[in-house]
């Protein structure tokens, strides 16, 4: 936060915010996208391909993927329910994967 001040100098405007703009003032959408793309071209990625809402979507497939309770992650990520977790941020790809293999396997016994 220090480097935030210094370097917005007089244009500072405190508001004892954890995640402020660049000059002390609450964030919007641009200054999250923004400093997002910033992060993303720092880690090597092309930033044009990456949104933070990406990030959520990861976030709740990778912890519904590794046994978490689908009600735990909605509380985490903020949903009422478990209807917007499902359908819109779950995408699980290894049990598709696994049933299908699974499937195959009771066909072909034999391949």
């Amino acid at each position: 936060m220090a480097k935030l001040k210094a370097d917005a100098g007089d244009a500072w405007q405190e508001n004892n915010l954890v995640f402020p703009s660049r000059v002390g003032t609450p964030a919007d959408a641009a200054n999250v996208r923004r400093s997002f793309r910033n992060v993303a071209a720092a880690a090597g990625l092309n930033s044009a391909d990456w949104t933070p809402r990406e990030l959520r979507h990861s976030f709740v497939s990778l912890m519904s993927d590794t046994g978490v309770p689908i009600e735990k992650i909605a509380q985490v990520v903020g949903h009422s329910g478990t209807t917007v977790t499902e359908a819109v941020y779950r995408k699980q790809i290894r049990p598709v994967i696994t049933e299908g293999a699974e499937t195959m396997d009771r066909l072909f016994p034999n391949a």
